[in-house]
Parts: C-alpha cells; sequence; structure tokens
C-alpha cells in the first residue's frame, strides 16, 4: 500500500512538471530563483563574514563601481556587491518564513470556518473581514514598532498580518470539497472533525495552499524591504531593505550616488517578480480553468 501511495504521487509530481514545463514565465522565474538561492546559499564562500565588518571597509565611504568594486562601496567603505550577495540570505529567509507563517494561519482559519459553518464561520469570517480593510502594512509597523526590533519580530509581523486573503480562499475550497459525496459516506463511516479536516479536505486544498504561498513569498519580501526601509528592521543583520535605508540615511538620492540605491531596489524587483512568475505557473497548472501552457 506504501509502495503504491509513493507511486501515484511521483507520478503526480511528474505530470505536474510536463505541465508546467510548458509555461515559459514559469521556468525563467524558477531559473531566477534557483541561481539567487544558490548565491544566498554560498554567500560564506563567495564574499566571507567579514563582508559586514564596518571597521575592517576595505574601501573608502561612497566609491563609484570600479574594477575592484564593481558595485561601489557604502558610507562605510563595505563592498555593496558583497552586501548585496549577503543581504540575499536575510531577505529570502524572512520572505519564505512569513509567506509560511502567514499561509500556515490562513489554512487553518480557512478550514476550520468551512468546515464547522454557522455562527463559528461567521465571528471568523468577520474577524478576517477586520483586516482585509485594514491596511496590512500598517500593522505590521505597528506590531513591529512596539516589539523588539529583530529578524524574528519582522517575520511574526508580517506572517500574522497578511493572512486573511488565504483563509477566504482555503474557506471556499473547504465548502466546495465538503459538499462531495465521499465526504457523506466518510461521515457516516464515523469519521470525526479531525479525520474530515486531515484526510479529505486539507489534501484537497493544498494545490491551492502551495500556489498561494508562492505567491505570498513576493509581497513578504516586498513588505520586509519596506519595513527595514523604514527603520523597523533588524540593525544586527544586513538586508537589501536595510541597504535602502542606509542608502537614504546617506544622502545617496540627493547627493546622485546610484550604485547606492539601484542593487538592492532591482535585486528586491528581481526577486518578487520571480516569484510571482513561478506562482502564476503554479496556479495555471493546478487550476485548468485559468488555462494552459500561456
Amino acid at each position: 500500500m506504501t509502495s503504491l501511495t509513493w507511486t501515484r504521487r511521483r507520478e503526480s509530481v511528474a505530470r505536474f512538471w510536463r505541465q508546467y514545463r510548458k509555461h515559459r514565465t514559469g521556468l525563467y522565474g524558477l531559473g531566477a530563483l534557483a541561481l539567487i538561492a544558490l548565491v544566498a546559499l554560498t554567500a560564506p564562500l563567495l564574499v566571507g563574514d567579514d563582508v559586514q565588518s564596518v571597521t575592517n571597509a576595505p574601501g573608502t565611504a561612497l566609491e563609484s563601481p570600479s574594477g575592484r568594486f564593481p558595485l561601489g562601496t557604502d558610507q562605510f567603505g563595505r563592498s555593496l556587491l558583497g552586501l548585496l550577495v549577503w543581504g540575499a540570505r536575510v531577505s529570502l529567509a524572512v520572505g519564505l518564513l512569513a509567506a509560511a507563517l502567514s499561509v500556515a494561519i490562513g489554512t487553518l482559519v480557512g478550514i476550520l470556518a468551512g468546515h464547522f459553518g454557522g455562527w463559528f464561520s461567521t465571528v471568523v469570517m468577520r474577524v478576517t473581514d477586520w483586516f482585509l480593510v485594514m491596511p496590512a502594512l500598517v500593522l505590521a509597523i505597528v506590531l513591529a514598532t512596539v516589539m523588539s526590533r529583530s529578524m524574528w519580530t519582522v517575520i511574526l509581523a508580517i506572517g500574522v498580518t497578511s493572512w486573511p486573503t488565504t483563509a477566504r480562499l482555503v474557506r471556499a475550497q473547504t465548502i466546495a470539497v465538503e459538499s462531495r459525496p465521499y465526504i457523506e459516506r466518510a461521515t457516516a463511516l464515523g469519521g470525526g472533525h479531525g479525520h474530515i479536516m486531515s484526510r479529505h479536505v486539507l489534501p484537497n486544498v493544498m494545490p491551492l495552499v502551495l500556489s498561494q504561498t508562492t505567491l505570498c513569498i513576493s509581497t513578504a519580501i516586498l513588505t520586509e524591504a519596506t519595513l527595514a526601509f523604514l527603520g523597523l528592521g533588524d540593525p544586527t543583520v544586513v538586508s537589501w531593505g536595510g541597504m535602502l535605508q542606509d542608502a537614504r540615511e546617506a544622502g545617496a538620492v540627493s547627493s546622485g550616488h546610484w550604485w547606492y540605491l539601484a542593487p538592492p531596489g532591482i535585486a528586491i524587483a528581481a526577486v518578487a517578480l520571480a516569484f510571482t512568475l513561478c506562482g502564476r505557473a503554479i496556479e495555471s497548472v493546478l487550476n485548468p480553468r485559468l488555462g494552459a501552457g500561456r
């Protein structure tokens, strides 16, 4: 039975990949993410840990791009290329963890609301609507302000403010799944709430959760960059948003030091676009009504 299950899963993955390969934009996004992830994972080997050091900076302040420093230096004389490579680790980690937290909360809330229904669903959805009408960025700023400044605070602030969209989507999918005949048979055979939700509902909403996760990651990375740019990030780590904040404080905008602003801004936009392309491709594969092979 176990071997049959794994065989079916492998066939499902192979079928998914065949459909995914038809989306050129999805392949471009996946290739870009693979390259950025490789750079982030090998950052200690590529640039070393001392790239963040202010006291041992190898250059002078705000040097323009040159052979020694391809992207120039920051206000402390540190290589912007090295900081950009190192900052990829923090930005990607925050985006992935915050998106995972957001989707986990939204999935749990959506399944519970869709399964139990009645007054419980009404109350939960009204709370969800309140989070929807409130700007998520404003709520994240409030949480990041009242809590200690750390990477985990940023992750928590993003995760607990960006789950309502996932919750509404999962609730709608849960209601659709539980209207199917096999759910009635499982209930008639004695299946409890936990069995129905974990064995029947959750596997059927996972494709939606997967596509929603990839879309949430890009939003989380942009939100992290915004919080860091506003000075609410972790000052002890290097991130792309933190680099933009440092550039603003150094007066790079008014003084015309474009090499201080452009690299982290382009990196943020590129990663957000890559995750969006992958998310749209996954969504098209898992939802045939959106059409195939765009």
